[in-house]
């Protein structure tokens, strides 16, 4: 399975009256969204290491300063 970035989200159209699913996966994510979990105040442990993981996958190295 792949890795989850957020939890699965369940949207209902009061127009048409049908219900969507959306997926957030890692790999679907944008760059710019991963950077900005890792320098967030609220990220767990766990999760910076599956988005650091998921750069290393991308090929982007990250700088520490």
């Amino acid at each position: 399975m792949p890795i989850k970035f957020k939890p699965t989200e369940k949207r209902y159209d009061r127009r048409t009256g049908k219900r969507s699913i959306i997926y957030s996966y890692m790999k679907a994510t944008p760059k710019k969204d991963l950077f900005d979990y890792i320098n967030s105040s609220n990220a767990t442990p766990k999760k910076k290491h599956k988005v650091l993981k998921e750069l290393q996958r991308r090929g982007i190295k990250v700088a520490w300063s």
